[in-house]
């Protein structure tokens, strides 16, 4: 399919937090004419966040453009196989292969990499250490909005985690990836490795993992890169 003009924009955010966090990515694609979609996945099953994100494509007008963040990364691989995808967008997210998790993904973490501050599992469902939350998700994010996302985070369900990708949609649609070098949660060299897997087109940006709430402007303008099918 090309990816000419796609003009509609599906954004899939990760675990911890919900859709809010896209708004200023949002504010930048209306104003430049993109009609977008935030999903609000209720992090329980990757089963269940691909279906509620495969409704969101089925009610875009034309062409889509699917981007995710973090956890997000592994919706979008699962449900960017869609006919209606004309590409994917990966923000500092995870781009897992056929048979991949998150759980697998963070198993084996490289010697020195920072530990996301993961409290202990209550009823099948992870949050993060408010207390750490802001220097390992947002470090970059004004503290008053980062204490505001660590006091609503949205429970993230084991289930989820282990929620294995069948058919990888970067196999099959053209992809892009935003390295956030600064990412305290997935390591920026992991991040690359799997860009670079995926055979997406690149860019690094400094920033947290949060990047696509502090650097609104560089995550829009990926999106519409891809948007416009350029590599």
């Amino acid at each position: 399919m090309s990816n000419t003009a796609a003009k509609s924009v599906v954004l899939v955010h990760g675990g911890f937090v919900d859709g809010s966090g896209w708004d200023g990515v949002y504010q930048i694609l209306k104003k430049d004419g993109y009609d977008v979609t935030i999903v609000q996945n209720p992090t329980i099953s990757l089963a269940d966040d691909v279906a509620v994100t495969r409704r969101a494509i089925a009610a875009a007008p034309g062409n889509v453009i699917l981007v995710g963040h973090s956890y997000g990364g592994v919706v979008v691989s699962e449900a960017g196989t869609d006919p209606k995808v004309a590409a994917v967008v990966y923000i500092a997210a995870f781009a897992p292969d056929a048979g991949e998790s998150v759980s697998s993904l963070i198993a084996n973490p490289p010697p020195g990499a920072p530990v996301p501050p993961i409290l202990p599992p209550v009823d099948g469902f992870l949050m993060l250490d408010k207390e750490k939350f802001a220097a390992s998700f947002a470090a970059d994010v004004r503290p008053s909005l980062a204490a505001f996302m660590a006091d609503s985070q949205v429970p993230w369900g084991v289930a989820a985690l282990e929620g294995k990708v069948t058919a990888p949609a970067w196999k099959a649609k053209p992809s892009w990836y935003l390295v956030a070098t600064d990412d305290r949660m997935i390591p920026p060299p992991a991040q690359r490795q799997m860009a670079s897997r995926a055979k997406a087109t690149t860019v690094e940006v400094p920033g947290s993992h949060a990047v696509y709430v502090s650097d609104p402007k560089a995550v829009a303008s990926l999106i519409e890169q891809a948007a416009a099918g350029k590599n």
